[in-house]
């Protein structure tokens, strides 16, 4: 009993650190530059590019156009030596379709290497430049970030003649095959990247070491962080994840597979223990804790099974989603009662045997066992719904997690009835209501699969599933589920009702509950015909593909930036007498792009934009370069050139806020002093609006002073 407290209490603990665990500024990519002979070969030579990548985040590979930031190195000085070839990278990068940026793209995980080789002219040589390399994870993205590089050495070549006897190696030729060879180009600005030419000659100001420390440019990363704490923007994916795992519990609970089984086993126990209730009670209670222990094992299985590095990749992987629409599909054929999954009915047998033939807590642990096995017809769906939830959604403890609040709900009532035996007369008696919330989650399981199929089919180009098709798939299913909940559709499980002949009834009686879910449900399928001719529909904003698969759309309902200039922008906030918002984004930022299509439009959020603040937007990967390099110094002692415009806002964020993701954003008086927390990537509208709304009530307080 108490090692079963003790590990509940440890699964409690770790859960409640996850959720506190941040790390702002902390640099999810780690690089390093080393120079490496080649064998057999005195002239050549390789630049080693390593990079150590944090669980969740991928570096994007050089042959990306058109999407993300492509790796490409940049020499500035190279002499005695030239490129041999392009940048290739180990392991083999993944390749994947991307449905936001609409192009294929490569990206590597974890550990990886890029090299450059050299072809050494003979005597001393030197090559000095840098390396660009892009970096995302399912919430933010870095900046374009620069590796600089300054290496140099000495050749001494051999004759032509004794050169040429020394054979390659299969590694040296495979490398150098011309098939696989491209020409490092230089970075070309993209289509949109081209900034009014006025505000392009206001980016050439950089502060100087000794004016960084005051005016716009002063740090004010502790205000900002003391805001944050504050304003308590700590992420509660986890805690979401965990309630997501108790209302799963609690909708097993109520299926015909366990909810019948309750009144047994807790009279089980009771009888078991005699006239001694306290013995009845302490066993109900291992019975739970058997529960949550096999539960929660699950989970962590799953994430064994999947690898931590493995979790994030598989929501974009499309054979993945494939195979998660395909699995759906069937649970909720067999929620709808076309058929039933059960486990082999000798797993089951041989689990009831074990507890008929021990004692003790593990007696107890193999009756807990028998009800997985037994009630998974009901729970499986629900226990891989949830799973699929959590594997995709990048955490490497949300399975753990999820499975915990899932247990947790399943497991109570068996402790709670045991402890209160006369609740037991007062539960609702099993019937055909339970076979409504199968039915009910079926139709739900049908719905999300589509979700999964429209990931696959936009990886693919496919183009079976555009918005409009998704939406009507999704309204007619809602609706049906509206038409059964008021009675006009039967199903192979729906028991019939008679009269006191022992006629069956022709219309069967509604209850108040069902009537007025039936009507949820119908009002929410009536909510989404308008997102057949373009409304955003931000209910369903998360599931629905992309705006950019609709045919005919008329949303206009956009909110743009008027200046794209840090100092330009300050200075029409100081005329207009308002505060500013800073929005450092990106061309390349998925996330951003949500933000502005899910949040932006809101009709509030845009009133306060556009009329109560200044907005100004800080591309952090423009391309526009700067007059001449600059040189600064960054907090870690690193010496760092900006070259372009987007590396100057980079830097900005980096210097005055401590932060260096993107989508980020920050509320600022008009000395550029923080109004209220930063606020990143979260499509809460409610909460972007009070977010706002904190920042001017604080900016009319001081302005009053």
């Amino acid at each position: 009993m108490k090692q079963s407290l003790k590990l509940l209490l440890t699964l409690a603990v770790t859960l409640a650190f996850a959720t506190r665990v941040s790390a702002q500024f902390d640099t999810p990519v780690k690089t390093s530059v080393t120079q490496k002979p080649v064998n057999g070969k005195a002239d050549l030579v390789d630049l080693v590019f390593s990079f150590t990548i944090d669980q969740g985040w991928h570096v994007y590979g050089p042959d990306n156009s058109g999407g993300p930031t492509p790796m490409a190195i940049k020499f500035e000085n190279i002499e005695g030596a030239q490129p041999e070839g392009a940048l290739r990278l180990s392991p083999a990068p993944q390749r994947i379709m991307d449905p936001i940026f609409e192009c294929e793209v490569t990206f590597v995980e974890r550990q990886a290497t890029a090299t450059q080789r050299l072809k050494l002219k003979g005597g001393d040589w030197k090559a000095i430049g840098y390396l660009t390399y892009g970096a995302c994870n399912d919430v933010n993205c870095m900046p374009p970030t620069t590796v600089e590089f300054d290496e140099k050495g000495s050749a001494k070549l051999k004759s032509e003649t004794e050169q040429t006897s020394v054979p390659a190696t299969a590694a040296d030729e495979a490398a150098l095959a011309p098939d696989k060879m491209e020409e490092a180009q230089p970075d070309k600005p993209t289509e949109g990247e081209i900034q009014d030419s006025n505000l392009v000659a206001n980016n050439t100001a950089l502060p100087l070491d000794g004016e960084r420390s005051q005016g716009l440019w002063a740090p004010v990363i502790d205000e900002l962080h003391a805001l944050d704490d504050a304003s308590d923007t700590s992420s509660r994916s986890l805690w979401g994840i965990f309630f997501l795992g108790v209302l799963g519990g609690l909708i097993a609970l109520l299926t015909p597979c366990v909810w019948p089984i309750i009144p047994m086993t807790v009279s089980f126990f009771l009888k078991r223990s005699k006239d001694d209730n306290r013995k009845g009670i302490k066993d109900a209670i291992l019975y739970g804790l058997s529960i949550v222990v096999i539960y929660v094992g699950l989970g962590l299985l799953v994430t064994l099974i999947w690898g931590p590095s493995s979790l994030n990749a598989l929501s974009t992987n499309a054979i993945f989603n494939l195979f998660i629409f395909a699995l759906l599909v069937v649970f909720a054929a067999s929620f709808l009662g076309g058929f039933e999954i059960t486990l082999p009915s000798s797993w089951s047998t041989k689990m009831d045997e074990k507890a008929s033939s021990t004692t003790g807590l593990l007696s107890i642990f193999f009756m807990a066992l028998t009800l997985v096995l037994v009630s998974f017809s009901c729970t499986g769906p629900i226990i891989g719904l949830l799973l699929v939830d959590m594997v995709t959604s990048g955490s490497v403890v949300a399975p753990t997690v999820g499975m915990l609040g899932f247990a947790l709900a399943l497991a109570a009532p068996f402790t709670l009835f045991a402890m209160f035996p006369t609740w037991l007369k007062s539960a609702p008696k099993s019937g055909n209501w339970m076979n409504v919330i199968k039915v009910v989650l079926g139709l739900v399981e049908l719905a999300f699969a589509l979700k999964f199929l429209s990931v696959a089919d936009l990886a693919y180009g496919w183009r079976l599933l555009d918005r409009e098709t998704f939406l009507c798939l999704w309204i007619m299913i809602f609706a049906l589920m509206g038409f059964y909940l008021l009675g006009w559709i039967r199903l192979p499980h729906d028991e019939d009702e008679y009269d006191d002949e022992g006629n069956v009834v022709a219309r069967q009686k509604i209850g108040v509950t069902r009537f007025l879910s039936a009507l949820c449900v119908l009002a929410f399928a009536l909510y989404m015909v308008p997102g057949l001719w373009g409304a955003p529909c931000k209910a369903v904003s998360a599931f629905a593909p992309p705006m950019w698969t609709q045919d005919f759309n008329l949303n206009t309902n956009t909110v743009e930036a008027v200046y794209t200039d840090y100092e330009q922008g300050f200075e029409a906030a100081r005329r207009a007498g308002k505060p500013v918002m800073l929005d450092f984004t990106g061309f390349g930022c998925v996330n951003c792009r949500k933000m502005e299509a899910a949040v932006w439009p809101d009709a509030r959020v845009k009133q306060l934009m556009t009329e109560d603040y200044v907005l100004v937007s800080l591309y952090v990967d423009d391309k526009t370069p700067l007059p001449e390099a600059v040189e600064v110094t960054e907090a870690d002692s690193t010496v760092r050139k900006l070259r372009t415009v987007g590396d100057r806002w980079s830097y900005l964020q980096r210097l005055k806020f401590g932060a260096q993701t993107q989508p980020f954003y920050v509320l600022c008086d008009l000395d550029g002093h923080p109004l209220a927390g930063s606020y990143s990537y979260k499509e809460d509208i409610p909460a972007f609006i009070s977010w706002l709304e904190s920042g001017l009530k604080r900016f009319k307080t001081l302005k009053n002073k």
